[in-house]
């Protein structure tokens, strides 16, 4: 077979290359068509220098050298190592969840977006991403804020004096915070557009300059002799307050002092200190385990680079921090940790060595967040999730960076580090509690296809990891943290209704299908009861350019049952190379999606239309969700209207077309409109003939399946999903006594009963609930007997007992019933009784006088004949009362389906 040797399915999307502006606004290259591959940007980067590089710089950033004594000034050596131990483990976890994903399969550009979009669909991927850019966005003001902190405190002027002196030339102040951070973001975003391979190439340097800076600081806590000092800030009112601090070296006395937590006012904010408030401060120098995966698109091997660059950054990472903060609380008294923040350089050999270091740490986190923005928010673009949200992500340089400084901007307005930090790491813990969920959402889908080789995972640390970041984050910030997961519904609301849909997977699908399944083993049969019934339709189609509206109809019957869509390809199988019917499926699937119903679909392939029809009652539906009743259309020689010409959803391209980009199953609306053959003309040839359909309604109610004949359903309006209507202005009439059967007066029979029922399950739905029901019962008036008065009473009682509300018309049937000279005794019970025209015409009559105004009739459907050969008598006779009487049911019921009781 063809089909059997097929290339490996890749998830190449629009969107994952980071140099294209466009997906597929080029044609090909000779060598892209030759190697089936697009051309994409080289991968240089190895392990060392594209992910543990940049991620043990983002780590450290400004929090290493500007905010280790406030971390164990406020909270002392124990809490602070509970903070830090707490941190990592958050973030342990989360990166057990990265390094599960990304060696699952091929990462491309947007790191961690495209995990999360590729795992849990472009809903839940595309409002986290953005929130991730949110973040990243956040994180570089916050790296920038610190630099200028850093800055002022070197070449500041003194808070004391106007003048300059020396190298404190800068004036200081809000605003001119403000300037000195929008020039540093200026620098920032010249240099990423030099391309992210340039900032690579100097981040090794860093990483060396930072390292000698920490060496300095291990090498002088041991070599600088203990000092005094005086630190000044500017308080209340313009008064200057001074605090005497002293450098102890290593000293048993002060680490005894620094254990314990002495939360105070932070002078930068002048606002008291807590847990959640220093913890939020601290974690930020753990946001940066997704350096590396951000850097995805330039990795050589990004499966191989990530879960093993991550792991070695975070293990440095930790040691360097634990040692830090013990060095810190044996050798500084805790005014000057909790006093200034830049102490290490007061205690330093040589104090350029941390100032150095401190430009180097917080330039590099700030570029590093930048460059990780900009990767996730290009990506976002190219995917087209938020329409015209891509044209800030397509501001690109030639090497495909996008320019993104403008939300950036608005961020260094807080003015200080400690004021952005709560909103940092509330939105970063959101965006590792998304990658725990993707990864645990894979593995409850037990899908066969994820196979990570990185095994060191299971869903219980998932879990823990979507608890553990959901707790610290109304610990840190209640008021954020509820903040950023309404944007989040937002954003995930907007997605739904946008409804982008993807190549990408799905994974809902796999977790749906997941539940299904078990819940499905679940649904006993054998433990149904009459008083859960609900009709379970299976609803065949010929052709649904004339059958849209039976087919909206019946969506309104269903009641929450099973809907599926039924329809006989002519055919067999061993004359064909394929199957035919598969094909279908995608362009009957779309015709669902344009209507709007909640309907399956079922084909099959088969010799007749009746054989067809036996194999799809028998095999349609999964354990007790089967159908238990057959609707069809009515089999008569009128012309059919074609829906598809009448509805502007199937004939104007500009409304409900897809959106650009918009991945539409390879249906669009020309080929949906050529699948389907036209509607059949008076001299076409009928592919059914009258003894096989009066053969399907005989096959159905021997299999005990309830039937339905719908007639003239063209005809009826407002069902349309775009359509408002309640049904007040709709009247349903329901006819339950056989009317060909003038002698039968059972109103309380099964296929009466099923009947009523269908009624009024047509009353609860939403666009016939105010609706008016009418039951008629017909009597024989000039007879003496009263006894049609004791029924009527009855039968209120019986409609009182099933809770239907209608109002009952009494209607005499006289003149028909004068034209009825047929007995019960004259014919076999097995025989279909010969009707005169005259009663057949004064039956109809009867019901076009009474219900000529109704929206839709429903009437009892007589069983029919066993000899083929009254086949086309039955169905004259089934013509002939329904003529003209507009949208009409005919139903025959075999199923129990009312209950009086509790």
């Amino acid at each position: 077979m063809s089909n059997e040797h097929t290339p490996l399915i890749t998830s190449r999307v629009c969107g994952l290359t980071m140099i294209a502006p466009t997906c597929g606004a080029a044609p090909e290259s000779p060598q892209e068509s030759a190697s089936g591959a697009p051309s994409q940007s080289p991968r240089r980067l190895n392990t060392f220098f594209g992910v543990m590089v940049p991620t043990v710089l983002s780590m450290f950033s400004i929090i290493l050298f500007l905010r280790t004594g406030f971390v164990v000034g406020h909270a002392g050596l124990l809490e602070g190592l509970l903070m830090i131990a707490v941190a990592y483990i958050i973030i342990s976890l989360t990166i057990l969840s990265i390094c599960a994903i990304s060696t699952n399969g091929a990462i491309q550009g947007g790191g961690a977006y495209y995990m999360i979009s590729r795992s849990l669909g472009p809903e839940f991927g595309g409002s986290i991403g953005l929130m991730f850019f949110l973040a990243k966005v956040f994180a570089c003001g916050e790296y920038v804020l610190g630099l200028v902190e850093a800055l002022l405190d070197v070449f500041g002027m003194d808070t004391e004096s106007s003048a300059s002196v020396g190298v404190r030339v800068l004036p200081q102040g809000y605003w001119y915070t403000i300037l000195y951070s929008s020039v540093v973001l200026l620098l920032c975003l010249i240099i990423c557009l030099v391309g992210a391979h340039i900032y690579s190439r100097t981040a090794f340097v860093i990483l060396l300059v930072v390292t000698v800076s920490l060496l300095s600081i291990f090498i002088s806590s041991v070599a600088v002799k203990p000092q005094n000092f005086v630190i000044t800030h500017q308080g209340m009112g313009n008064q200057t307050l001074r605090y005497n601090a002293s450098f102890t070296g290593f000293s048993a006395a002060t680490l005894r002092s620094n254990l314990g937590p002495r939360y105070s006012l932070d002078y930068s904010t002048n606002t008291v200190m807590s847990f959640a408030t220093v913890f939020a401060v601290m974690f930020t120098s753990c946001t940066g385990i997704m350096a590396g995966a951000n850097m995805s698109g330039e990795l050589k091997t990004p499966s191989v680079s990530i879960p093993r660059g991550t792991i070695i950054a975070v293990i440095y990472t930790f040691t360097v921090y634990i040692l830090l903060f013990i060095l810190a609380s044996a050798t500084c008294d805790r005014t000057l940790l909790i006093q200034d923040y830049g102490f290490f350089q007061r205690i330093n050999l040589w104090p350029p060595f941390v100032t150095i270091g401190i430009f180097c740490a917080s330039l590099s986190a700030a570029m590093c967040a930048m460059i990780g923005a900009s990767r996730i928010l290009h990506a976002l673009a190219l995917d087209q999730l938020f329409g015209k949200l891509q044209l800030f992500g397509f501001v690109t340089s030639p090497l495909g960076i996008p320019g993104d400084p403008f939300v950036l901007q608005c961020v260094v307005f807080a003015g200080h580090l400690n004021a952005v930090a709560g909103l940092v790491t509330v939105f970063y813990l959101l965006a590792f509690a998304a990658v725990d969920l993707a990864c645990l959402a894979l593995e409850w889908a037990s899908a066969p296809n994820f196979r990570p080789t990185f095994q060191f995972f299971s869903w219980h640390t998932c879990l823990l990891g979507i608890l553990s970041c959901l707790v610290m984050m109304f610990v840190i910030n209640p008021v954020y943290s509820s903040g950023s997961i309404v944007l989040l519904l937002l954003l995930l609301l907007f997605l739904h209704y946008r409804s982008p849909t993807s190549s990408w997977g799905y994974i809902s699908q796999a977790l749906i299908f997941h539940q299904v399944r078990k819940y499905l083993l679940m649904l006993d049969v054998r433990k149904e009861h009459v008083k859960f019934w609900r009709p379970q339709v299976l609803l065949m189609v010929s052709n649904p350019r004339s059958s849209c509206q039976l087919i909206l109809f019946v969506n309104q019957l269903k009641k929450g049952g099973l809907y599926v869509l039924g329809h006989v390809q002519l055919g067999d199988l061993d004359a064909l190379p394929s199957d035919p019917v598969q094909q279908q499926y995608n362009f009957w699937l779309s015709l669902v999606d344009k209507l709007g119903v909640k309907a399956f679909v079922d084909l099959t392939l088969s010799p007749s239309v009746r054989q067809g029809t036996q194999h799809l009652l028998r095999i349609t539906g999964l354990g007790g969700m089967k159908p238990n009743t057959l609707i069809l259309g009515f089999y008569d020689s009128c012309t059919p209207d074609d829906f598809f010409l009448q509805d502007s959803a199937f004939y104007d391209t500009s409304v409900g077309q897809n959106s650009e980009g918009e991945y539409n199953f390879g249906v669009d609306l020309p080929s949906l409109q050529a699948h389907f053959p036209p509607v059949r003309h008076v001299e076409s040839p009928r592919w059914l003939s009258p003894e096989e359909y009066v053969g399907i309604i005989s096959d159905a109610l021997k299999m005990n399946k309830n039937v339905c004949l719908g007639r003239y359903f063209f005809q009826l309006q407002g069902e349309g999903k775009d359509s408002k209507t309640d049904g007040s202005e709709r009247t349903i009439d329901v006819w339950p006594l056989n009317l060909l059967q003038p002698g039968c007066r059972d109103y309380q029979d099964v296929c009466s009963l099923f009947l009523l029922q269908m009624a009024c399950v047509l009353n609860m739905s939403s666009k016939w609930r105010n609706a008016r029901m009418r039951i008629f019962l017909n009597v024989e008036t000039a007879s003496c007997d009263q006894g049609w008065v004791i029924n009527e009473e009855t039968f209120r009682d019986l409609l009182k007992k099933l809770r239907i509300r209608a109002s009952i018309k009494i209607v005499s049937w006289d003149p028909a019933v004068q034209h009825h000279t047929i007995s019960e005794e004259e014919r076999p019970s097995e025989s279909l009784p010969t009707l005169s025209e005259d009663f057949l015409s004064a039956v109809n009559c009867m019901l076009t006088e009474h219900s000529s105004q109704a929206a839709v009739r429903f009437l009892y459907l007589p069983r029919p004949p066993a000899q083929g050969s009254q086949a086309q008598q039955y169905l004259a006779q089934l013509e002939a009362i329904t003529y003209g009487l507009g949208p009409t049911l005919l139903i025959h019921g075999v199923t129990p389906v009312t209950y009086t009781d509790l």
